[in-house]
């Protein structure tokens, strides 16, 4: 009679391969995460991909898929060669400095005073100051569009009280200002909005950056002699950068893709002299008034090559080889 093998204490039997278990191990982890990428690619990837096809296209919307007809890089030279689009990316980097600048030099300041000297009310303020960047984009414009009421707005009414005082009365204009009739005054305007609405979230990140600090950094400046200008050159600024670049970059794209708040205080019309007509307004025009899908296909494109070269550029003075330069 032969000996059957010594089995080793405690071993199992080999699993056996196939069967529900062995579906669950292989195949379960990506039916749990594939919604995911079936809603990305319905509504992230497929949009775009057809975005890029149709800025290829002479097309319609009114007329049907099957009206596309191809035509090249017509549309991407149409839109260079018209003397609108190139006043709609004037304006909108006009825009973008005169909305985006303002911004981080009163958030910096902000974050700052909040930090050092209001850590009792620091929820309280924070909350104040990112009440505008929750609120609805089109109760904003809606307020600020009465606020700049040629007749009965209250910032001329301001202005007029301001300019009866003695001595500093000269200062003030005396003769009400068409804040959104005149050309001069749209862009400005349209700023002071994306100003007001944006910089309580750019005070929230430069005080998050703030508040990741080691606080012996300064302490050991301290001990060193350091004064409160050298802590802040050499050690707040350096280690700031990062979120710098974060709000730069985001303030960057925010402003190069501004549409709400000049559409609504323009009524849609770009405001006297189109001064404050955007390129993502012009695109939205191209679309819905002239049904020209295709071009306004390329003009996002194009704005997405500016964005793009934009952000390149504001990486490199606040990335990592600006940070390293730096240093």
């Amino acid at each position: 009679m032969i000996a059957s093998p010594k089995t080793t204490s405690g071993s199992r039997p080999p699993r056996r391969a196939g069967g529900w278990a062995e579906f669950q191990r292989r195949y379960a982890p990506y039916i749990f995460i594939s919604p995911f990428f079936v809603l990305f690619f319905i509504f992230g990837l497929f949009p775009i991909l057809f975005n890029a096809y149709l800025s290829f296209q002479e097309w319609q919307p009114g007329t049907g898929l099957g009206d596309m007809k191809f035509v090249g890089f017509r549309n991407y030279t149409d839109n260079l060669t018209d003397p609108t689009f190139w006043l709609s990316l004037k304006n909108t980097a006009v825009l973008a400095v005169l909305s985006g600048l303002p911004q981080h030099l009163l958030a910096i300041p902000l974050a700052f005073a909040v930090y050092g000297g209001l850590k009792k009310l620091q929820n309280l303020v924070t909350a104040v100051y990112f009440l505008p960047y929750i609120t609805s984009i089109v109760a904003i414009s809606v307020i600020f569009f009465t606020l700049f009421s040629w007749q009965y707005g209250v910032i001329n009414a301001a202005l007029n009280a301001l300019h009866s005082i003695p001595l500093i009365g000269g200062l003030f204009p005396a003769d009400k200002i068409n804040w959104l009739g005149e050309k001069e005054y749209v862009q400005p305007s349209i700023a002071l909005v994306v100003i007001w609405r944006y910089t309580g979230w750019n005070m929230l990140l430069y005080l998050s950056g703030l508040q990741a600090i080691p606080k012996e950094l300064y302490e050991a400046a301290s001990v060193d002699g350091a004064t409160g200008w050298q802590s802040f050159r050499y050690i707040t600024l350096p280690l700031l950068r990062p979120i710098m670049f974060v709000a730069v970059t985001l303030s960057l794209i925010g402003g190069l893709q501004l549409f709400e708040e000049p559409f609504i205080l323009t009524n849609g019309g770009g405001g006297a002299g189109q001064a404050g007509l955007t390129t993502i307004m012009y695109m939205y025009r191209t679309y819905a008034s002239y049904s020209d899908a295709g071009v306004a296909a390329a003009m996002s494109w194009l704005l997405f090559l500016v964005i793009g070269a934009l952000t390149l550029i504001n990486n490199r003075l606040f990335g990592r080889s600006g940070m390293a330069g730096g240093n």
